[in-house]
């Protein structure tokens, strides 16, 4: 067992290496069962063809007779993404008997900074007025993100700009999760996301970490310790220490031997036994629900 293990995980981690990120996405779904919920997709959030949601409603909810709700968004630079590539995320989270939407958002070039935020305050707007009628409990909603998702998540939870944008408060959310979140990134390095964020005319107030405040809900902060992508110590590390600053409770969890990738990779089944990252997380939101694990 000892020598089988480490091999095991050196194919997986290949696999997600050197496989596109489309049939990357395609095999950790095949290989993650569906029985733990109930998809309701396509459900109209907004106008246009991203504005569009899917609701996956767990078998055995916790908490009682509503689950608690995260509201999921995926990274890419915020210039790619699709909703249903992600549902190995929402099988993991059925499991803790948490509900979760994942929405489509526009993306560059269709958009820039900031009309992505307005729809992804539009979708947790949605998913309040709606998610009761899906089993979910409308006042234990979170929002939680991966990369550039993890930025979104940051910037609902932190900037009340958003959600007050789309007719409710911040301090309507129960909690967030950012996993690998970019919240102090300028100047922009990566060329792909300079245009996004008008570079080199950067907007202001576009940081998260500058909407820290004692009003801020509790958070979630995991990061890869070797992430090349996204600089966990002055991204995730500095937002841990200004929200403990604030007064502002925050779980802030380091995990090795990831990558940028996996660290949201190991949500799906076949790769859950490589990190507790998955654990951490619906532990979290439990918590902050009041449910017990």
């Amino acid at each position: 067992m000892m020598t089988i293990r480490p091999l095991l995980r050196g194919l997986l981690l290949a696999s997600v290496v050197t496989l596109g990120a489309c049939s990357t996405t395609d095999a950790l779904n095949a290989l993650t069962s569906s029985a733990g919920y109930t998809r309701h997709p396509n459900l109209v959030y907004a106008d246009g063809a991203r504005g569009r949601l899917d609701v996956y409603v767990p078998r055995q909810p916790a908490c009682g007779a509503r689950a608690p709700v995260v509201v999921f968004f995926y990274g890419g630079t915020w210039n790619t993404g699709e909703r249903a590539d992600y549902a190995f995320v929402a099988a993991n989270l059925a499991r803790h008997g948490i509900l979760t939407v994942i929405p489509d958002y526009r993306l560059y070039p269709e958009v820039t900074y900031p009309d992505f935020l307005l729809d992804n305050a539009r979708a947790v707007a949605w998913t309040k007025q709606n998610i009761a009628g899906f089993r979910g409990d409308p006042d234990k909603v979170f929002v939680m993100g991966h990369s550039a998702g993890g930025y979104n998540a940051a910037m609902l939870a932190l900037d009340a700009r958003w959600l007050q944008g789309a007719g409710i408060a911040p301090s309507a959310l129960r909690g967030w999760i950012g996993l690998a979140g970019p919240y102090d990134f300028l100047p922009i390095i990566n060329p792909e996301a300079r245009p996004v964020f008008h570079h080199p005319d950067y907007p202001a107030g576009s940081q998260p970490i500058d909407h820290v405040s004692r009003a801020s809900p509790p958070a979630f902060l995991g990061v890869d310790t070797g992430d090349k992508l996204v600089n966990p110590q002055r991204n995730s590390a500095q937002m841990a220490h200004k929200l403990e600053a604030a007064g502002v409770p925050v779980t802030y969890r380091e995990y090795g031997h990831l990558s940028h990738t996996l660290l949201i990779g190991v949500f799906a089944a076949p790769l859950r036994w490589l990190s507790p990252v998955s654990d951490d997380v619906a532990a979290f939101v439990l918590a902050q629900s009041s449910c017990k694990p």
